[in-house]
C-alpha cells in the first residue's frame, strides 16, 4: 500500500496542529502526521522545511507550507472545492475574518492554558490568569453576538472559519476557572462536537 500522499509536521498537543488534522478528518484526506515540537525537539530535516521552529507544517508533493490557517486555506482550495472554498470573494473573507481574530483571541488564553495544561499548580500567578480569563470573556462577547444571530463563523454552513474557533472552544470549555456562560457560543461549540475528527484529533487531554 502506498504512503500517505498528506504529511502533517507537528504535535497533537497544539492547538494549531489540531486545526489541520482536524481538517484532514473532515476532507478525508489520506494523511500521516509525524510528532514533532514540544517535547519531541525538533529535527534538522525539520528545520529545513520551516526554520520558524514551530508546527505544523505540511507536505504533499506539490508544497511544503506552515502557518497554519495559511494551511487550512490552501487544503480548502486545493482539496475542498467550492463546498470549503466558495468562489464568492465575500463569502471566503467573512470565513477569513474569524480565522484572523482568533489570534489575538489566542493570546488571551495563552496564560489560563499554559498555566493549566503545562505548569505546577503551585506556581500559577493568580492574578496572570485572571487577567487572562477576563479578556478571553471580553472577546467571547463578541463571538456570542454574532452567535446569536448566525449558524456558523463561515456563514451558513460549517466551514474553515469554524476551524481555529473550534479547536480553542475546547480549550476554554475545559480550562477549570471561573467563566461567564455564553449560550450562543455554547450551542455552536456542541454542534461543532459533533464533527468528523473532532473527538480524535482536537479533544484530547490539556495536561
Amino acid at each position: 500500500m502506498p504512503a500517505p500522499f498528506f504529511t502533517i509536521w507537528g504535535r497533537l498537543n497544539s492547538h494549531n496542529v489540531k486545526k489541520v488534522a482536524w481538517f484532514a478528518e473532515e476532507l478525508g484526506l489520506a494523511s500521516i502526521r509525524h510528532d514533532i515540537g514540544g517535547a519531541f525537539g525538533y529535527t534538522e530535516d525539520y528545520l529545513a522545511k520551516n526554520p520558524n521552529r514551530l508546527v505544523p507544517t505540511i507536505e504533499d508533493g506539490k508544497v511544503v507550507l506552515w502557518e497554519s490557517n495559511a494551511i487550512l486555506r490552501y487544503m480548502a482550495a486545493e482539496y475542498g472545492g467550492p463546498r470549503w472554498f466558495p468562489a464568492d470573494p465575500i463569502d471566503r473573507a467573512l470565513a477569513d475574518r474569524w480565522m484572523d481574530w482568533q489570534f489575538g483571541y489566542a493570546d488571551a488564553q495563552r496564560t489560563p492554558f499554559l498555566s493549566f495544561a503545562r505548569t505546577p499548580q503551585e506556581q500559577w500567578d493568580e492574578d496572570a490568569i485572571a487577567r487572562g480569563m477576563a479578556e478571553c470573556a471580553r472577546l467571547l462577547a463578541v463571538l456570542e453576538r454574532y452567535l446569536a444571530d448566525k449558524p456558523w463563523l463561515s456563514g451558513a454552513q460549517f466551514g474553515i472559519g469554524d476551524i481555529p474557533m473550534g479547536v480553542y472552544a475546547y480549550t476554554w470549555f475545559s480550562l477549570p476557572f471561573e467563566k461567564p456562560e455564553f449560550p450562543a457560543i455554547a450551542n455552536w461549540y456542541a454542534r461543532i462536537r459533533e464533527r468528523p475528527g473532532f473527538a480524535t484529533q482536537v479533544m484530547i487531554p490539556l495536561t
